[in-house]
């Protein structure tokens, strides 16, 4: 199992591309960033430093959209990327949150993200597509290479994931769900003619390594966690938006901890203490993300591997972002 780190990018930046460089020294596999340009700094930027500082780390958005770039635009950021730093980047997109709604924008359709899928992806390989109306490639390109990975709840975003997409990005770590997810992915790869198991599954979350199980080192990383409860809830809330409280198509273990949700303002997005998400749960701390001492932590991350998980992408948006990035790298990943 490959382990990622995913940040925001705050500034300064240079303090982004040092945490980078010391989680390749850990054996961290990918460096990943959020991409909502009002809410932080442009990633694309940063991913160049990234990238120029480290040898092998693969570098990629958690996640990018169709909407606030054009898609040969984005195709040609990463495809520079690529042609920079040989092909070392990943673009994981989704339908737009917190880049959209902090717009005023709603996030894309699906049928839009499946075109711009098809789109950027083509593009930054070399290959020739229509946008628009319009034919175009990028003639500089040589031998790129562009995995797209798609971040997904839904059913429906569940099925187009296995039908196009190269991975599965997963935002959370619940073992159950993920296993559901899992297989709903593989099984619209299947149906579309596709290897269900030539898709990478990502599951992206929180993780707090603490140094013992103590109720109060517990609740303390807990407490430095629980913004994610409330990122997931509001892809969540459109799930129930969309398909009703008691859908068969959506699991009640993901729909059931939002009863107490009041809206979301997306100036905390993604912070500690964000003070809109005091509804979640202990309970869905605990399984959405990974709170403990290592030996916890491997313990949950087995059980994710068993269940077809190729990589964990560590969410570190808390006050021990070297101490988590150290402790797996001496801790967790030499047992991976």
């Amino acid at each position: 199992m490959d382990i990622g780190l995913v940040l925001q990018t705050d500034p300064p930046a240079s303090l982004l591309i040092d945490r980078m460089v010391r989680a390749e020294r850990a054996g961290f596999s990918h460096g990943w960033t959020f991409d909502s340009v009002v809410l932080w700094q442009e990633p694309f930027v940063i991913h160049s430093r990234i990238l120029a500082a480290t040898e092998r780390l693969r570098v990629g958005t958690m996640v990018t959209n169709p909407s606030t770039r054009t898609w040969e635009v984005t195709a040609s950021t990463f495809a520079t990327l690529n042609d920079m730093y040989g092909n070392r980047t990943v673009c994981g997109i989704g339908r737009g949150d917190s880049a959209m709604r902090v717009a005023g924008r709603k996030p894309a359709t699906l049928a839009r993200l499946s075109q711009a899928m098809h789109a950027i992806k083509e593009l930054a390989e070399g290959r020739t597509v229509e946008i628009d109306g319009t034919e175009m490639h990028l003639p500089w390109v040589t031998d790129g290479e562009l995995p797209v990975w798609m971040g997904a709840y839904g059913p429906k975003a569940l099925a187009l994931t296995g039908q196009q997409a190269d991975g599965f990005i997963l935002q959370l770590a619940d073992p159950y769900l993920t296993e559901y997810m899992i297989k709903a992915v593989r099984a619209a790869a299947a149906e579309a003619g596709r290897d269900p198991a030539a898709l990478t599954i990502c599951v992206a979350a929180p993780a707090y390594v603490t140094a013992d199980d103590s109720p109060e080192t517990l609740a303390h990383a807990r407490e430095q966690c629980r913004w994610f409860g409330g990122m997931v809830g509001n892809h969540v809330a459109d799930l129930v938006g969309h398909y009703g409280e008691h859908s068969s198509l959506v699991p009640e273990a993901l729909t059931d901890y939002i009863k107490g949700r009041q809206g979301y303002d997306y100036s905390h997005h993604g912070r500690a203490g964000n003070p809109d998400t005091a509804f979640v749960p202990d309970e869905i701390v605990d399984r959405f993300c990974l709170i403990g001492t290592a030996a916890a932590q491997l313990e949950k991350l087995e059980r994710l591997r068993a269940l077809g998980v190729d990589q964990f992408a560590v969410y570190a948006m808390h006050d021990a972002v070297e101490q988590t990035i150290d402790a797996y790298g001496s801790d967790v990943i030499p047992h991976l």
